[in-house]
């Protein structure tokens, strides 16, 4: 929901599972990828790493319902832009992360 009442962002997918979502993120090449850690199958981080495998590859924001903890550095070495635990993320915290993205 967050995503749809951002300006200039748009959901183009929802994966219910890491193989999936490294299936749609190879086929709709987007800018931008919101990843659960927990994810059936393969978890949030694995799927983080084989996205940003590829040329070119999309911005990745690791995301879950846990506080931080150890998920800021793991997502970071998977190939994370970062990790944001839900409960803190917004609108404000997309535009951020976006613009954090664009700016290295």
């Amino acid at each position: 929901m967050v995503v749809e009442m951002t300006d200039g962002f748009e959901v183009v997918a929802e994966a219910t599972n890491g193989l999936e979502a490294i299936d749609l993120a190879a086929r709709l090449r987007p800018d931008l990828v919101l990843m659960d850690v927990q994810m059936p199958g393969i978890d949030g981080i694995e799927t983080t790493k084989r996205i940003r495998a590829v040329d070119e590859p999309p911005v990745v924001v690791v995301m879950s319902t846990h506080e931080s903890g150890d998920y800021d550095s793991v997502a970071v070495a998977a190939g994370a832009i970062g990790f944001v635990p839900k409960s803190q993320f917004g609108m404000d915290t997309l535009a951020e992360i976006w613009a954090r993205a664009h700016s290295t």
